[in-house]
Protein backbone atom coordinates (compact mmCIF):
# COMPACT_ATOMS: atom_id res chain seq x y z
CA UNK A 1 0.00 0.00 0.00
CA UNK A 2 1.59 3.54 -0.76
CA UNK A 3 2.27 5.77 1.82
CA UNK A 4 -0.09 8.64 2.59
CA UNK A 5 1.46 12.03 2.27
CA UNK A 6 1.79 14.45 5.01
CA UNK A 7 -0.53 16.68 5.90
CA UNK A 8 1.27 20.00 5.04
CA UNK A 9 0.07 23.88 5.66
CA UNK A 10 0.69 27.60 4.76
CA UNK A 11 3.62 28.97 6.74
CA UNK A 12 4.50 32.45 6.83
CA UNK A 13 6.63 32.41 3.27
CA UNK A 14 6.18 30.59 0.23
CA UNK A 15 6.69 26.88 1.21
CA UNK A 16 4.19 24.55 3.10
CA UNK A 17 4.93 22.62 6.63
CA UNK A 18 3.53 20.40 8.97
CA UNK A 19 0.34 22.02 10.80
CA UNK A 20 0.38 23.85 14.11
CA UNK A 21 -2.81 21.85 14.70
CA UNK A 22 -3.26 18.37 13.24
CA UNK A 23 -5.90 17.54 10.47
CA UNK A 24 -9.54 16.44 11.43
CA UNK A 25 -9.38 12.19 12.11
CA UNK A 26 -12.42 10.56 10.68
CA UNK A 27 -12.82 9.86 14.40
CA UNK A 28 -13.00 13.36 15.76
CA UNK A 29 -15.19 14.48 12.88
CA UNK A 30 -18.01 11.67 13.68
CA UNK A 31 -17.56 12.68 17.59
CA UNK A 32 -18.00 16.16 16.50
CA UNK A 33 -21.11 15.55 14.02
CA UNK A 34 -23.29 13.40 16.39
CA UNK A 35 -23.76 16.76 18.02
CA UNK A 36 -25.49 18.60 14.27
CA UNK A 37 -28.27 16.69 14.04
CA UNK A 38 -29.60 18.08 10.84
CA UNK A 39 -26.75 16.76 8.97
CA UNK A 40 -26.41 13.17 9.04
CA UNK A 41 -24.17 10.57 9.44
CA UNK A 42 -20.69 10.84 8.33
CA UNK A 43 -19.45 9.04 4.86
CA UNK A 44 -15.78 10.44 4.12
CA UNK A 45 -13.28 13.13 4.64
CA UNK A 46 -13.10 14.56 1.17
CA UNK A 47 -10.11 17.08 1.82
CA UNK A 48 -8.41 18.85 4.28
CA UNK A 49 -7.62 22.60 4.29
CA UNK A 50 -4.49 23.97 4.08
CA UNK A 51 -4.93 27.42 6.15
CA UNK A 52 -2.77 27.04 9.17
CA UNK A 53 -4.52 28.89 12.00
CA UNK A 54 -6.93 25.78 12.46
CA UNK A 55 -7.94 22.39 11.07
CA UNK A 56 -10.46 22.33 8.64
CA UNK A 57 -12.22 19.42 6.20
CA UNK A 58 -14.40 19.16 3.60
CA UNK A 59 -17.12 16.28 4.99
CA UNK A 60 -19.80 14.42 2.98
CA UNK A 61 -22.60 13.38 4.95
CA UNK A 62 -25.54 11.04 4.32
CA UNK A 63 -27.42 14.92 3.81
CA UNK A 64 -24.68 16.70 1.86
CA UNK A 65 -21.36 18.04 2.09
CA UNK A 66 -20.51 20.68 4.91
CA UNK A 67 -16.96 21.63 6.31
CA UNK A 68 -15.69 21.22 9.34
CA UNK A 69 -13.96 23.48 11.56
CA UNK A 70 -12.03 22.36 14.65
CA UNK A 71 -10.22 25.52 16.67
CA UNK A 72 -8.23 25.25 20.09
CA UNK A 73 -10.22 26.68 22.56
CA UNK A 74 -7.54 29.82 22.98
CA UNK A 75 -8.42 30.68 19.60
CA UNK A 76 -12.12 30.12 19.76
CA UNK A 77 -14.76 29.83 22.20
CA UNK A 78 -18.53 28.74 21.12
CA UNK A 79 -18.97 32.21 22.68
CA UNK A 80 -16.59 33.62 20.32
CA UNK A 81 -17.54 32.13 17.45
CA UNK A 82 -21.34 33.11 18.18
CA UNK A 83 -20.24 36.85 17.48
CA UNK A 84 -19.49 35.83 14.13
CA UNK A 85 -21.99 33.49 13.69
CA UNK A 86 -25.00 36.13 14.35
CA UNK A 87 -23.16 38.51 11.60
CA UNK A 88 -23.37 35.72 9.16
CA UNK A 89 -27.02 34.97 10.15
CA UNK A 90 -28.04 39.20 9.61
CA UNK A 91 -25.94 38.77 6.07
CA UNK A 92 -28.39 35.64 5.16
CA UNK A 93 -31.09 37.06 6.12
CA UNK A 94 -30.34 40.00 3.69
CA UNK A 95 -29.66 38.17 0.74
CA UNK A 96 -25.72 37.41 0.89
CA UNK A 97 -24.44 34.61 -0.22
CA UNK A 98 -22.73 33.08 2.55
CA UNK A 99 -22.73 29.46 3.60
CA UNK A 100 -25.20 28.17 5.97
CA UNK A 101 -24.05 27.89 10.17
CA UNK A 102 -25.28 24.96 10.91
CA UNK A 103 -26.83 24.36 14.83
CA UNK A 104 -26.08 22.03 17.39
CA UNK A 105 -28.38 19.76 19.19
CA UNK A 106 -28.49 23.17 21.70
CA UNK A 107 -29.10 25.38 19.07
CA UNK A 108 -25.86 26.89 19.07
CA UNK A 109 -23.44 27.55 15.82
CA UNK A 110 -20.19 26.01 18.27
CA UNK A 111 -19.66 22.71 20.42
CA UNK A 112 -17.04 22.09 22.49
CA UNK A 113 -15.87 17.97 22.05
CA UNK A 114 -12.43 16.98 23.27
CA UNK A 115 -10.98 19.77 24.45
CA UNK A 116 -11.83 21.68 20.63
CA UNK A 117 -14.28 23.93 19.55
CA UNK A 118 -16.15 23.18 16.20
CA UNK A 119 -18.36 24.51 13.91
CA UNK A 120 -20.18 23.20 10.93
CA UNK A 121 -21.19 25.29 7.59
CA UNK A 122 -22.58 24.11 4.44
CA UNK A 123 -20.69 24.05 1.49
CA UNK A 124 -21.45 27.06 -0.36
CA UNK A 125 -22.54 27.47 -4.07
CA UNK A 126 -19.50 27.87 -6.71
CA UNK A 127 -16.15 26.64 -7.46
CA UNK A 128 -13.31 26.29 -4.69
CA UNK A 129 -10.62 27.80 -7.67
CA UNK A 130 -8.48 29.38 -4.99
CA UNK A 131 -8.64 26.83 -2.45
CA UNK A 132 -4.38 25.99 -2.72
CA UNK A 133 -3.35 29.18 -2.85
CA UNK A 134 -1.88 31.41 -0.40
CA UNK A 135 -3.68 34.58 0.95
CA UNK A 136 -0.95 37.07 -0.41
CA UNK A 137 -1.12 35.59 -3.76
CA UNK A 138 -3.26 37.71 -6.43
CA UNK A 139 -6.58 36.97 -8.78
CA UNK A 140 -6.42 35.09 -11.83
CA UNK A 141 -7.70 38.38 -13.29
CA UNK A 142 -8.36 41.78 -13.03
CA UNK A 143 -12.10 40.31 -14.34
CA UNK A 144 -11.80 38.43 -10.81
CA UNK A 145 -10.46 41.31 -9.00
CA UNK A 146 -13.92 43.75 -9.86
CA UNK A 147 -16.04 40.73 -9.57
CA UNK A 148 -14.24 40.65 -6.04
CA UNK A 149 -14.86 44.57 -5.86
CA UNK A 150 -18.70 44.23 -6.46
CA UNK A 151 -19.09 41.21 -3.98
CA UNK A 152 -17.46 43.40 -1.31
CA UNK A 153 -20.09 46.20 -2.18
CA UNK A 154 -23.19 44.01 -1.90
CA UNK A 155 -21.56 41.90 1.00
CA UNK A 156 -21.39 45.62 2.50
CA UNK A 157 -24.95 46.71 1.92
CA UNK A 158 -25.99 43.49 3.24
CA UNK A 159 -24.68 44.28 6.48
CA UNK A 160 -25.53 47.84 6.96
CA UNK A 161 -28.26 47.49 10.03
CA UNK A 162 -26.29 44.89 11.97
CA UNK A 163 -25.44 47.01 14.90
CA UNK A 164 -23.66 44.32 17.04
CA UNK A 165 -20.47 46.00 19.24
CA UNK A 166 -16.92 44.93 18.10
CA UNK A 167 -15.72 41.61 19.51
CA UNK A 168 -14.63 40.70 22.99
CA UNK A 169 -10.46 40.94 22.62
CA UNK A 170 -9.25 37.02 21.20
CA UNK A 171 -6.84 36.91 18.53
CA UNK A 172 -6.93 36.90 15.31
CA UNK A 173 -9.34 39.18 14.73
CA UNK A 174 -8.99 42.72 12.42
CA UNK A 175 -10.19 45.14 15.04
CA UNK A 176 -10.20 49.18 14.57
CA UNK A 177 -9.24 50.61 17.62
CA UNK A 178 -6.01 52.22 16.72
CA UNK A 179 -5.84 53.95 13.60
CA UNK A 180 -8.89 55.90 13.88
CA UNK A 181 -7.44 57.86 17.25
CA UNK A 182 -6.25 61.16 17.10
CA UNK A 183 -3.28 59.38 19.06
CA UNK A 184 -2.61 56.02 17.74
CA UNK A 185 0.58 55.21 20.07
CA UNK A 186 -2.18 55.39 22.91
CA UNK A 187 -4.32 53.42 21.57
CA UNK A 188 -1.50 50.94 20.35
CA UNK A 189 -0.68 51.00 24.11
CA UNK A 190 -4.45 50.07 25.11
CA UNK A 191 -4.44 47.25 22.88
CA UNK A 192 -0.96 45.61 24.00
CA UNK A 193 -2.33 45.90 27.43
CA UNK A 194 -5.43 43.82 26.95
CA UNK A 195 -2.95 41.09 25.63
CA UNK A 196 -0.83 40.17 28.02
CA UNK A 197 1.35 37.49 25.46
CA UNK A 198 1.58 40.67 23.13
CA UNK A 199 2.86 42.50 25.90
CA UNK A 200 5.64 40.26 27.02
CA UNK A 201 6.40 39.39 23.44
CA UNK A 202 6.66 43.07 23.03
CA UNK A 203 8.49 44.03 26.07
CA UNK A 204 12.12 43.82 25.03
CA UNK A 205 11.82 45.14 22.06
CA UNK A 206 11.93 49.04 21.34
CA UNK A 207 8.29 49.30 19.78
CA UNK A 208 7.17 52.44 20.46
CA UNK A 209 9.60 54.59 18.51
CA UNK A 210 9.21 51.87 15.64
CA UNK A 211 4.93 52.27 15.87
CA UNK A 212 5.32 56.33 16.48
CA UNK A 213 7.70 56.25 13.41
CA UNK A 214 5.27 54.53 11.27
CA UNK A 215 2.32 56.65 12.30
CA UNK A 216 4.21 60.05 11.79
CA UNK A 217 5.39 59.41 8.39
CA UNK A 218 2.29 57.31 6.83
CA UNK A 219 -0.55 57.91 9.54
CA UNK A 220 -0.95 62.00 9.00
CA UNK A 221 -4.10 63.58 8.68
CA UNK A 222 -5.25 59.89 9.12
CA UNK A 223 -8.16 59.87 11.44
CA UNK A 224 -9.50 63.06 9.79
CA UNK A 225 -10.14 61.05 6.78
CA UNK A 226 -11.71 58.28 8.80
CA UNK A 227 -13.92 60.47 11.10
CA UNK A 228 -17.92 60.64 10.56
CA UNK A 229 -17.19 57.43 8.54
CA UNK A 230 -19.94 54.76 9.50
CA UNK A 231 -18.99 51.65 11.86
CA UNK A 232 -20.05 48.76 9.60
CA UNK A 233 -19.14 44.87 10.83
CA UNK A 234 -16.86 44.09 7.55
CA UNK A 235 -15.04 40.83 6.75
CA UNK A 236 -11.46 42.26 7.01
CA UNK A 237 -9.57 38.69 5.03
CA UNK A 238 -11.06 39.60 1.48
CA UNK A 239 -8.66 37.61 -0.84
CA UNK A 240 -9.70 35.13 -3.62
CA UNK A 241 -9.43 32.24 -1.48
CA UNK A 242 -12.08 33.34 0.73
CA UNK A 243 -14.27 33.62 -2.46
CA UNK A 244 -15.97 30.64 -4.64
CA UNK A 245 -16.97 31.27 -7.78
CA UNK A 246 -18.97 30.72 -11.00
CA UNK A 247 -17.97 29.39 -14.30
CA UNK A 248 -18.34 32.89 -15.77
CA UNK A 249 -16.02 34.76 -13.11
CA UNK A 250 -18.54 35.86 -10.47
CA UNK A 251 -18.75 35.33 -7.17
CA UNK A 252 -21.03 32.73 -6.39
CA UNK A 253 -20.06 32.00 -2.08
CA UNK A 254 -17.98 34.28 0.27
CA UNK A 255 -16.89 32.07 3.58
CA UNK A 256 -14.40 32.70 6.14
CA UNK A 257 -15.81 35.42 8.32
CA UNK A 258 -13.30 34.55 11.50
CA UNK A 259 -11.44 37.96 11.36
CA UNK A 260 -14.40 39.88 10.92
CA UNK A 261 -15.56 42.61 13.42
CA UNK A 262 -16.64 46.19 13.52
CA UNK A 263 -14.61 48.05 11.07
CA UNK A 264 -15.98 50.66 8.06
CA UNK A 265 -16.49 50.05 4.49
CA UNK A 266 -12.68 51.88 3.60
CA UNK A 267 -10.91 49.59 6.38
CA UNK A 268 -12.59 46.58 4.28
CA UNK A 269 -11.73 47.93 0.79
CA UNK A 270 -7.78 48.62 1.80
CA UNK A 271 -7.93 45.32 3.18
CA UNK A 272 -9.02 43.84 0.15
CA UNK A 273 -5.92 45.51 -1.63
CA UNK A 274 -3.21 44.98 0.84
CA UNK A 275 -4.29 41.30 0.53
CA UNK A 276 -4.36 40.90 -3.33
CA UNK A 277 -2.57 43.68 -5.06
CA UNK A 278 0.84 43.24 -3.50
CA UNK A 279 2.90 40.03 -3.59
CA UNK A 280 4.45 40.52 -0.05
CA UNK A 281 5.77 36.72 -0.12
CA UNK A 282 7.87 38.64 -2.99
CA UNK A 283 9.21 41.06 -0.22
CA UNK A 284 12.94 41.36 -0.31
CA UNK A 285 13.88 38.69 -2.84
CA UNK A 286 15.60 41.35 -5.49
CA UNK A 287 12.16 42.60 -6.85
CA UNK A 288 10.53 45.40 -4.34
CA UNK A 289 10.09 47.79 -6.87
CA UNK A 290 7.85 45.32 -9.09
CA UNK A 291 5.48 43.50 -6.60
CA UNK A 292 2.70 45.93 -6.10
CA UNK A 293 -0.18 45.29 -8.87
CA UNK A 294 -1.71 49.06 -9.33
CA UNK A 295 -4.51 47.37 -11.78
CA UNK A 296 -6.10 45.05 -9.16
CA UNK A 297 -6.20 47.63 -7.06
CA UNK A 298 -7.86 50.00 -9.67
CA UNK A 299 -10.11 46.71 -10.76
CA UNK A 300 -11.57 46.29 -7.18
CA UNK A 301 -12.19 50.04 -6.95
CA UNK A 302 -13.93 49.87 -10.24
CA UNK A 303 -15.89 46.86 -9.10
CA UNK A 304 -16.99 48.22 -6.02
CA UNK A 305 -18.20 51.82 -7.52
CA UNK A 306 -20.08 49.48 -10.01
CA UNK A 307 -22.14 48.11 -7.14
CA UNK A 308 -21.89 51.36 -4.59
CA UNK A 309 -20.61 54.84 -5.80
CA UNK A 310 -17.19 55.97 -3.90
CA UNK A 311 -16.21 59.82 -4.68
CA UNK A 312 -12.80 61.09 -4.65
CA UNK A 313 -12.69 61.62 -0.81
CA UNK A 314 -13.47 57.67 -0.66
CA UNK A 315 -10.80 56.37 -2.64
CA UNK A 316 -8.54 59.66 -1.00
CA UNK A 317 -9.21 57.53 2.45
CA UNK A 318 -8.89 54.22 1.09
CA UNK A 319 -5.33 55.11 -0.38
CA UNK A 320 -4.22 57.05 3.52
CA UNK A 321 -5.35 53.50 5.30
CA UNK A 322 -3.52 51.06 3.23
CA UNK A 323 -0.15 51.50 4.13
CA UNK A 324 -1.15 50.97 7.79
CA UNK A 325 -4.16 48.95 7.40
CA UNK A 326 -2.80 46.00 8.84
CA UNK A 327 -1.27 46.82 11.53
CA UNK A 328 -4.02 46.06 13.96
CA UNK A 329 -3.97 42.35 12.58
CA UNK A 330 -0.38 42.12 12.46
CA UNK A 331 -0.55 42.74 16.62
CA UNK A 332 -3.35 40.17 16.66
CA UNK A 333 -1.47 37.40 14.84
CA UNK A 334 1.73 38.49 17.09
CA UNK A 335 -0.58 37.83 20.00
CA UNK A 336 -1.59 34.50 18.41
CA UNK A 337 1.98 33.17 17.99
CA UNK A 338 3.21 34.27 21.11
CA UNK A 339 0.15 32.94 23.16
CA UNK A 340 -1.64 30.50 21.50
CA UNK A 341 1.25 28.84 19.75
CA UNK A 342 4.03 30.01 22.02
CA UNK A 343 6.04 30.09 19.11
CA UNK A 344 8.58 33.42 19.61
CA UNK A 345 10.09 32.95 16.07
CA UNK A 346 6.97 33.31 13.84
CA UNK A 347 5.73 35.95 16.27
CA UNK A 348 9.14 38.03 15.51
CA UNK A 349 8.54 37.07 11.55
CA UNK A 350 5.10 38.82 12.54
CA UNK A 351 6.31 41.85 14.06
CA UNK A 352 9.36 42.11 11.63
CA UNK A 353 8.46 41.13 8.25
CA UNK A 354 4.70 41.46 8.06
CA UNK A 355 4.02 44.62 10.64
CA UNK A 356 7.57 47.07 9.83
CA UNK A 357 8.44 45.38 6.46
CA UNK A 358 4.86 45.75 5.27
CA UNK A 359 4.75 49.78 5.76
CA UNK A 360 8.50 50.38 5.65
CA UNK A 361 7.58 49.02 1.75
CA UNK A 362 4.82 51.74 1.87
CA UNK A 363 7.43 54.73 2.73
CA UNK A 364 9.99 53.61 0.04
CA UNK A 365 9.80 54.65 -3.51
CA UNK A 366 8.09 51.79 -5.10
CA UNK A 367 5.09 51.99 -2.37
CA UNK A 368 4.72 55.59 -2.62
CA UNK A 369 4.59 54.67 -6.84
CA UNK A 370 1.93 52.09 -6.37
CA UNK A 371 -0.04 54.25 -4.31
CA UNK A 372 -0.25 57.14 -6.51
CA UNK A 373 -1.10 54.91 -9.42
CA UNK A 374 -4.12 53.66 -7.21
CA UNK A 375 -5.23 57.40 -6.78
CA UNK A 376 -4.00 58.78 -10.66
CA UNK A 377 -7.09 57.78 -12.54
CA UNK A 378 -11.20 58.64 -11.71
CA UNK A 379 -13.00 55.54 -11.27
CA UNK A 380 -15.06 53.99 -14.47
Amino acid sequence: MAATAPHLVHGMGTTLEPPTWPAITHAEAAAALVRFPAVGRLEALEWHSPRPFSAAARVRTSRGVFVLKRHHPDLRTPAGLAEEHAFLAHLAAAGAPVPEVMLTDAGMGAVAVGGWTYELHRHGAGRDLYRDRLSWTPFFSVGHARAAGAALARLHAASRGFAAPARAVQPLVASFTILPSEDPLAATEAYVAARPALAAFLEDRDWRPALARLFTVLGQGLPARLAGRPALWTHNDWHPSNLLWSAEGAVETVFDFGLADRTSAVHDLATAIERTAIDWLDLGQGADATIGHPETARALLNGYASVTPLDGADVAAVVALLPLVHLEFALSEIDYFAGVVGDADQAAVAWEQYLLGHADWFIAPAGQAFLKRIDLEPLR
